[in-house]
């Protein structure tokens, strides 16, 4: 056997390669001086080989493609033609070659950049200019791959680390609830691990404070405005104190716009088109009056012996965001509510969701007419058979965007 065909050995690839070094393996190699025949040696000797490359003084300068050499060779007469030429006869002149220390995404956009050639071929890899090994596009498409799962894997951790870190925001607003309403119920569903809602609740001397609020966006950018976000609410509950929700939403407004860089002076843009809708409420025991303050979200209201839903709009205007305006004044609407009244405050996840027969949206009316006709019962019943109304409108269609369901009965 020709010397060229003992150098060969069959190392491991190295798992998740980092670099082109960690894909490549040592193969038989050719002199240029060398014949077409013993290149037709090496192939059939080597039947696993796509390619083999030919070399000068140990330096690669091309690579000769095993399904186009046998080919041309088992043509009439080729044998007796060129079994003693040199064997650059049927070499590629310009292969991919790449150093072993080239990172395993410099060498995809370099592959990418050589064609299919070098998927097809594969690509030679060198140390300081001198061969080391050949891999095939087959291998760096593994690896790729590898690489790939590997980070996914990774975000994904980051990302459930970030719900745990989130839910922990929520669970001192939900401890809150559960201690100052003996019937109150709370949905926080999102979309993703993480989720763009987040609520608020507190409980004062004479009476409670509570938000629900829907951030643009779902995901992680979702969950980056809910910390913004409810920081911004935070801070305010601090300095301002419950008892105006209206004055809440306009500090907000004002904190959440200079964070995001959207308040800004002559010739400057805005960082970021992002904010928020919300409803603020603040419950005066002692009076049982409700005031409540809304961007884009709605409260709905049913006394005990009413027909009907009342229905508090939100202001159009949205907390935050680029065309909100930094000084607007959001309305305070006040409630008088009557013992054992029903609340029920959603974000627009709820009524959204495309699905039925239709496919269209869930909407409002068809929400509060569930509720209506399930009054009687405990809210837990109630927003059971609301999510499973929901669960079956939405069918086989994927989910919209977060959804947040508050029900109380004060």
């Amino acid at each position: 056997m020709h010397p060229a065909l003992a150098q060969f050995r069959r190392p491991g690839v190295t798992a998740s390669p980092r670099c082109a070094g960690e894909l490549c393996q040592e193969v038989p190699t050719i002199d240029a001086a060398d014949s077409n025949s013993l290149a037709m040696e090496i192939f059939y000797a080597r039947r696993d080989m796509g390619s083999l490359a030919v070399v000068e003084d140990g330096r690669p300068i091309g690579l000769i493609n095993r399904d186009i050499f046998l080919s041309q060779m088992s043509k009439p007469f080729h044998r007796e033609l060129y079994d003693k030429k040199s064997c650059i006869a049927f070499m590629d002149k310009e292969p991919l070659i790449v150093d072993a220390d080239m990172s395993i995404e410099a060498l995809t956009f370099k592959t990418v950049e050589a064609g299919n050639k070098a998927l097809s071929d594969g690509f030679i890899v060198t140390r300081h200019g001198r061969f080391v090994g050949l891999a095939s596009g087959f291998q760096l498409l593994g690896a790729v791959a590898e690489v790939q799962a590997e980070k996914n894997r990774q975000i994904m951790q980051s990302i459930e680390y970030a719900s745990v870190i989130q839910q922990a925001m929520l669970r001192a607003s939900r401890d809150a609830l559960s201690s100052m309403l003996t019937d109150a119920v709370l949905v926080w569903e999102p979309r993703d691990v993480v989720g763009g809602d987040f609520y608020h609740f507190a409980s004062f001397h004479d009476g409670w404070f509570g938000a629900v609020a829907d951030c643009t966006g779902h995901g992680v950018p979702g969950a980056f405005m809910t910390l913004l976000a409810s920081a911004s609410l935070s801070q305010a509950l601090e300095r301002i104190g419950p008892r105006d929700p209206a004055a809440l939403l306009a500090a907000v407004n004002r904190n959440v716009k200079g964070l995001l860089g959207q308040v800004h002076g002559k010739g400057e843009s805005p960082k970021s088109n992002d904010g928020l809708d919300a409803a603020f409420f603040w419950f005066d025991a002692a009076q049982r009056q409700l005031y409540f303050s809304g961007a884009r979200i709605a409260l709905h209201v049913l006394r005990p012996d009413a027909v009907h839903f009342d229905s508090i709009s939100g202001e159009r205007m949205g907390v935050g965001y680029v065309d909100s305006q930094a000084d607007y004044a959001w309305a305070l609407n006040t409630v008088a509510l009557a013992p054992d009244s029903l609340l029920f405050v959603s974000t627009d996840g709820l009524i959204d969701q495309i699905g039925g027969p239709r496919k269209i949206a869930f909407g409002k009316r068809r929400a509060l007419d569930l509720i209506f006709e399930r009054r009687a019962q405990p809210l837990s019943v109630i927003r059971d058979g609301l999510q499973g109304a929901f669960a079956d409108w939405q069918g086989a269609q994927a989910r919209r965007d977060d959804v947040t369901l508050f029900f109380a009965r004060v």
